[in-house]
Formats: C-alpha cells, sequence, structure tokens
C-alpha cells in the first residue's frame, strides 16, 4: 500500500496556514499582544478592575490564539525535516511515524481554521447551554437526557469541565430540562451551532407493543457573561421562588429549601438553580443564567430588527436541524449542511466535531450570503 505524498500535503498544510495566518493577522496580534503586556504591567491597572479584567482577559485570548498558529507552524516544518531525512535514509519507521503526525497536522489544521470563523462577539465566550424536552412524551425526557449526556462526553473528551446549574427530572425517566455550562474558550461560539430542534426516531424502549416513536428535544445556547457586560436588572423586576430541591421520581435531595426559581417579570424568562449547597449559592447561580439568557434575548431582538429592516423573514435557527435516526435504519443527519454519519451511537457519545464544524461554515457562508 502506498505511502502518502508527503510533498503536496505537506504543501498543502503550508499554504493552509498561511491562509489563516491573514485571516487572524499574525503580526497585528503580536503588536496587540505587547501593547496589552505594557498594560498589564502597569501599577495602576486594577485601579479600575472593569478594565482589567477586560485587558487580562483579551491578552490570555490573543496569547492562547498565537501559540496554537506558532505550534502547529512549527510541528509543520519539523514534519519536512523528518520527512527529508527519512526518505534520505530510507528509514520506513520514521516515515510511519511521520504518516500518523501528517493525519494529526491535517485535524488540527482543520480545526484551527474553523476556530479562524468564530469571530462574533460573544464567541470566544464559555457556554450556557439549556436543554428542554419536546413532543414525544417520557421519550422526549429521555432523549432529553440522551443530548445532555453527548454535551457532557463532548466536553469530557475536549478535557472541557462542565458546570451543572439545574436538572428537572421527568416523573417515569428522563428529563424535563437541564441547564449546564461548559467552562472553555470559545465554548459558546462552538456550540451555538447546536440551538435548534433535535428529533429522535427509535423504537421506544417504554412502549410494550415494540411501536416506533418519534421524540423531540429543544437546545438553547447562550453566552456566559462577564463582569464587565452592561445587563443590568432592577431588584423590582424580579420575582424569587424558593423550593425544595428533588432528584429522579421527584426524591426529594435537600431537606431544606434551597432551590431558587427566578422569574424576570418583563419578560416572562425564567431560570432555576437547586444544584449547590446554599440557597445564596443557588440564587447567585441563576442571576448569571438569567443575566445570560436575557442578553440572548436582547441580541434575538436587534437581530429581528435587523432582519426586519432587511426583508428577512427566514428563521433558520431554532427549527428542526437535526435528526437522529435508530430504527428502521442508522443515521444521524444534520439538515443544514446535509452533514450524515451511520454511526448514531458513537454521536450520542460525544463524537460531534464534525457536526461542530460544518455548523460554524455552514453558518459562515449563511451569514455571507447577501441579504
Amino acid at each position: 500500500m502506498a505511502g502518502p505524498d508527503f510533498g503536496s500535503e505537506i504543501k498543502q498544510l503550508t499554504a493552509t496556514m498561511g491562509t489563516i495566518g491573514k485571516v487572524l493577522d499574525v503580526e497585528e496580534m503580536r503588536r496587540e499582544i505587547a501593547d496589552l503586556g505594557e498594560q498589564v504591567a502597569a501599577p495602576d491597572l486594577w485601579d479600575d478592575q472593569a478594565n482589567a479584567q477586560k485587558v487580562t482577559g483579551r491578552l490570555s485570548m490573543l496569547q492562547g490564539q498565537l501559540e496554537r498558529f506558532t505550534s502547529l507552524s512549527s510541528r509543520i516544518e519539523d514534519l519536512e525535516v523528518l520527512v527529508e531525512l527519512a526518505q534520505e535514509e530510507g528509514d520506513e519507521e520514521s516515515l510511519a511515524e511521520a504518516a500518523t503526525e501528517l493525519e494529526r497536522l491535517h485535524k488540527s489544521t482543520e480545526s484551527l481554521e474553523v476556530r479562524t470563523l468564530l469571530s462574533g462577539e460573544y464567541d470566544a465566550r464559555e457556554a450556557l447551554v439549556t436543554i428542554r424536552s419536546g413532543a414525544g412524551g417520557v421519550d422526549a425526557a429521555d432523549f432529553a437526557e440522551m443530548l445532555m449526556r453527548m454535551y457532557t462526553r463532548w466536553a469530557e473528551r475536549n478535557k472541557y469541565s462542565v458546570e451543572v446549574f439545574d436538572t428537572s427530572y421527568a416523573e417515569e425517566a428522563g428529563l424535563k430540562s437541564a441547564t449546564f455550562a461548559v467552562h472553555a474558550p470559545y465554548a459558546y461560539g462552538t456550540l451555538s451551532v447546536e440551538a435548534g430542534t433535535h428529533r429522535l426516531v427509535r423504537i421506544s424502549p417504554f412502549d410494550n407493543q415494540g411501536r416506533r416513536q418519534t421524540s423531540f428535544a429543544a437546545v438553547e445556547v447562550v453566552p456566559v457573561l462577564e463582569q464587565t457586560d452592561e445587563i443590568d436588572i432592577p431588584e423590582e423586576d424580579v420575582r424569587v421562588d424558593v423550593y425544595r430541591s428533588s432528584g429522579p421520581g421527584g426524591q426529594s435531595v435537600n431537606t431544606t429549601d434551597s432551590a431558587v426559581r427566578l422569574t424576570h417579570i418583563p419578560t416572562g424568562t425564567v431560570v432555576s438553580c437547586q444544584n449547590e449547597k446554599s440557597q445564596l449559592q443557588n440564587k447567585a447561580s441563576a442571576m448569571v443564567i438569567l443575566k445570560a439568557k436575557l442578553l440572548a434575548l436582547k441580541k434575538a431582538e436587534e437581530k429581528a430588527h435587523l432582519d426586519e429592516l432587511r426583508g428577512d423573514v427566514q428563521a433558520s435557527w431554532g427549527d428542526q436541524m437535526r435528526n437522529y435516526v435508530l430504527n428502521p435504519y442508522q443515521m444521524v443527519k444534520d439538515l443544514r449542511t446535509e452533514l450524515e454519519s451511520g454511526n448514531p451511537q458513537s454521536v450520542l457519545d460525544g463524537d460531534i466535531d464534525a457536526f461542530l464544524e460544518a455548523g460554524i461554515r455552514w453558518r459562515r457562508g449563511a451569514e455571507a450570503a447577501p441579504a
């Protein structure tokens, strides 16, 4: 079996990195890092804490981007040297090692190329994900739990931290709803393409006649806010309710009224948190979620207004966007990108990177299309 054409593939990787470098504007990035570094070194930086957080956060993000770019560029150069030496000496073991590294570099380059498409205002933020069961009864609740497991397994694969804020269990099985945060740079920009209605088709494990069931679950993704974000919520606009936390099947998991539900009266937005130990902690966490959802609502209203001005009446997000079919055949298909996988179990186990990257590319194409 013939090995890879190292010369042409390394040339292709180098050209792709050149394009990425232009998009990132590496030289401007270095200049901005130097400027921010001077600001961080200033003795009076923390006199203005909001600005200090903004400066240090921006510096950290840019340094991470530059490190990923330069590290990948160095790996491509090292591979070129390794291949040249191995071919001169006829070292088959080193050529096999080079082929493995070449495959890794293709994947890393594709991921970095997709990362350059995440240039939205909040794309670099961490993500707050809410999953709700829809039509389909107990199967829909079970599907909601399957989706939560899919995203948490994806986070584990990438070594991202997940913080669960609230889980509302259905009576028979599964979840009515769940809210959790994914703590990682660009988690929002990456996961935001998952927002919408997901559809599952399978033989229901809850139907004693073994009939096929279609069920739905909704996924909402909003960015986690920073202290510098301007979201002011007057105290009189929020109703606070406290109640006892509960586990699966309504079982009480806390003997005190520590769970908190916040209702934003002007918009009707409701959030809850029951996973912290104290009522005070749950209220603070619930307020974080409420602010994030109100910011997303504000942005959605602004976009809707702009779409109205443009005459754009298409609602591409929030509609059915992916099918998971387990019977009569096995397939996961994204209805926007047309990407398919014949291994739904792997997808439901968190192998969703291909769908995320295709979604990000699709969204960029949709945004670039003329109005």
